[in-house]
């Protein structure tokens, strides 16, 4: 993080975990009331807890394809793709979003697994002719959303992104459009721009935390890998197929037999769902359980979880598809709240 941005959002009222040791906003006063305007208005937020990594060099894109679930071949300017990195047995080590800025490859991901993703993918390097780095200190990422985001944005831009998935870059500012219950995009941009984005944006925007995009992420179904779910779940597990993560059409990656067998052979018994729960929001990696399991097996795991504008909190889960069906799940024990599965909005076949 950029140690300049950090001192702005304590003058923007930003309140930092452990007394200001984390890197990114917990929240800007009144959590509930941030939540509440999430949910009805507009807000805008610091993404420091997404990492951003820079891949550049003239072997980039040959490879990016060789590694991710998407197809990188084709991807331009004007577009961002989700991508799983998975391990030889299939599973996902990190999902990535990916698009491009200035010519090189950009790859988000939340910062708990920058560290150790980098030294990973630099292992693969070998001899291709490419860098990986962090930019996290050279670019500043917000996000905005709501039902006046759209404007907020190209007075910020100039201009927006036409639809979910599409990218605009206008001089050092890019923005991403999102999925999302209202129009949600995300900007990067050097320093300078990005306070002056916040400043124009703050009288007419609620500053809200970071768990906020989060929270809009489980709205919208989106999957995500976090150090106690790494190498549990094979992309189709987590939708990411159904959310253009995966093509299954594209050339050789680390677990592509074991994905495409799953999704061309195989019997899937884990799907990922949205509930809702009655309780604090658990951990990413809680188990959840169901009377279905027999001998006190969990049915399924928490992928990410936030607090609810309306109590509660809303989340998450790969379960057993048969467990889903069966309507009664249960957080972190067998007499543990139950959760209130809600609907996805994409289509989920959960005939198995």
């Amino acid at each position: 993080m950029i140690d300049a941005w950090k001192t702005f959002l304590l003058q923007q009222g930003a309140v930092y975990h452990n007394d200001g040791q984390s890197d990114w906003p917990e929240h800007f006063g009144n959590p509930q009331l941030e939540r509440v305007a999430a949910r009805d208005a507009d807000v805008i937020t610091d993404l420091s807890s997404l990492t951003l990594l820079r891949v550049r060099g003239a072997d980039a894109k040959t490879f990016l394809n060789a590694q991710l679930t998407n197809e990188i071949d084709t991807l331009d300017a004007n577009q961002h793709r989700l991508a799983a990195w998975c391990t030889a047995q299939g599973r996902m080590l990190a999902v990535f979003r990916v698009f491009m800025r200035d010519g090189d490859y950009c790859l988000q991901l939340p910062v708990s697994l920058r560290d150790e993703v980098i030294k990973r993918l630099r292992m693969f390097v070998l001899r291709s002719r490419v860098t990986v780095e962090c930019v996290d200190t050279e670019l500043v990422r917000l996000g905005i959303s709501g039902p006046s985001a759209e404007a907020l944005v190209r007075g910020a831009v100039g201009q927006v992104p036409p639809s979910d998935d599409t990218v605009v870059t206008q001089g050092s500012i890019t923005a991403l459009c999102l999925p999302g219950v209202h129009p949600r995009f995300e900007l990067i941009a050097p320093l300078a721009e990005a306070m002056a984005i916040w400043e124009a944006s703050e009288s007419k925007a609620v500053p809200v935390g970071a768990g906020i995009w989060a929270w809009f992420d489980i709205l919208a179904g989106l999957p995500t890998v976090l150090p106690p779910t790494k190498e549990m779940f094979v992309p189709q597990m987590a939708n990411l197929e159904l959310v253009g993560g995966v093509n299954f059409k594209k050339g050789c990656y680390p677990g592509q037999e074991i994905v495409a067998r799953m999704q061309y052979l195989g019997k899937l018994k884990q799907r990922m769902v949205r509930a809702h729960v009655s309780a604090e929001a658990p951990v990413a990696g809680t188990p959840v359980f169901s009377p279905d399991m027999p001998g006190g097996q969990s049915a399924g795991t928490v992928v990410d979880a936030q607090p609810s504008a309306d109590g509660g909190a809303d989340l998450l889960v790969v379960a057993q598809i048969a467990s889903v069906q069966r309507g009664e799940l249960h957080l972190a024990s067998e007499v543990g709240p139950l959760l209130q599965i809600q609907p996805l909005p994409y289509p989920l076949d959960l005939r198995q």
